[in-house]
């Protein structure tokens, strides 16, 4: 590593340095986060940096985050992540929002011709050429205190993050396609992402299509319960109802302790406290309509012009990949044009992609465009 940094567990460094950091325009941002034993992530560090100064700063050290928080929350500077998701979880928790503009390096990376959901070691190795240690990878990182090893392999993450993003905003600018992010960025701050209905996370159980009438009812009603459950409590899902828990309790249908009590799987501490409170929501909810099973529907296979159809949209596909030095998956696999064909949908709204071929697919289905060979080359030309 190739940057000092400074420690900060208390309330007036923090302050200090959260002023020294005013202004900037873009922050990266690193966190670690236990969640073990909690439903919701623990912070444990956060690590920042504007390019020049960075720091780790301490949350269980300092009681009051406060001047941290109005860095983050300042909406005149970009917060740059890689796969932002679960970092950003931990700030919707502490303030009910997500800090914004954001920017995602494992988002940017498919525009650059990196695969999807590249992770940020192989991203740090492909654009830097630093192979990251993996020494700390375990590391209770709540214990204190944290050795010079464990500190170093912290800020490592978030100095190359700020390395990585620099270089991204100068390709990405280059290649005039910067602001191409903008929506998949603007989408990440959607409270629903980070607080999820407790009525539909049932959705998530993948045995769940498999059940019909009351069987299906019970389920969604367990479902709804366990997370409500361990939001209240602070729990991890699985400690009070594992998925397939939840599908035995469906399909046998307990009506007493007894049955409670031989369900396979589940803990006879959680069978104590919450039998009786089961087996009401079991028998309730027998009585209900089940909730419809929305995207659960039988696939439908492709004809032979649909597949057809399919062929010639891939031919287009790989010339915009092979012209824009994207690989074809990245910007549409098969499958996806296979349910656009099926479905009769667009991609005109799927962020990146319709600037770079979704309009021109819907064209070419539409009949406003076909192919022509012109020098033994294929090329897409207007229909007149």
């Amino acid at each position: 590593m190739s940057e000092d940094f400074i420690y900060i567990d208390s309330f007036s460094t923090l302050t200090e340095y959260c002023d020294q950091l005013k202004g900037a325009s873009w922050l990266a941002i690193d966190t670690e986060f236990e969640r073990e034993k909690t439903y919701y992530p623990e912070l444990a560090l956060l690590q920042i940096t504007d390019g020049n100064n960075a720091a780790i700063i301490d949350p269980i050290a300092i009681e009051d985050l406060t001047p941290l928080m109005d860095l983050l929350y300042d909406p005149s500077t970009t917060k740059v992540f890689h796969s932002a998701r679960q970092d950003l979880e931990i700030f919707f928790n502490l303030e009910g929002s997500v800090p914004a503009p954001l920017f995602d390096t494992q988002l940017a990376a498919p525009l650059l011709g990196y695969n999807e959901q590249i992770g940020y070691a192989n991203l740090v190795k492909a654009m830097i050429g630093v192979e990251l240690s993996k020494s700390h990878t375990r590391t209770d990182w709540k214990r204190r205190p944290l050795n010079e090893g464990q500190l170093r392999y912290a800020v490592d993450d978030v100095v190359y993050l700020a390395q990585i993003y620099e270089k991204m905003v100068d390709q990405l600018t280059q290649m005039n396609r910067l602001g191409w992010l903008d929506k998949d960025f603007e989408a990440m701050t959607n409270p629903e992402i980070y607080e999820p209905d407790s009525s539909q996370v049932w959705k998530r159980i993948r045995s769940a299509n498999r059940l019909k009438g009351k069987k299906l009812s019970v389920l969604q009603a367990l479902a709804k319960w366990r997370e409500e459950t361990a939001r209240t409590e602070n729990r991890p899902r699985n400690w009070l109802l594992r998925d397939d828990v939840i599908i035995d309790m469906a399909h046998q249908l307990p009506d007493n302790k007894g049955a409670i009590f031989s369900i396979k799987g589940l803990h006879e501490r959680v069978a104590r406290k919450y039998g009786v409170q089961l087996l009401k929501i079991i028998a309730d909810s027998q009585n209900k309509e089940p909730q419809s099973q929305i995207g659960k529907t039988r696939k439908k296979s492709l004809n032979v012009e649909q597949e057809a159809l399919v062929d010639a949209m891939m031919a287009i596909v790989r010339l915009r990949a092979e012209e824009n030095n994207l690989s074809p998956v990245v910007l549409a696999s098969r499958k996806e044009i296979e349910h656009l064909v099926k479905n009769d949908v667009s991609l005109v709204n799927c962020s990146w992609r319709s600037q770079m071929i979704g309009e021109e697919l819907n064209a070419f289905i539409n009949g406003k465009l076909s192919f022509k060979v012109i020098d033994n080359q294929l090329q897409l030309i207007p229909v007149e």
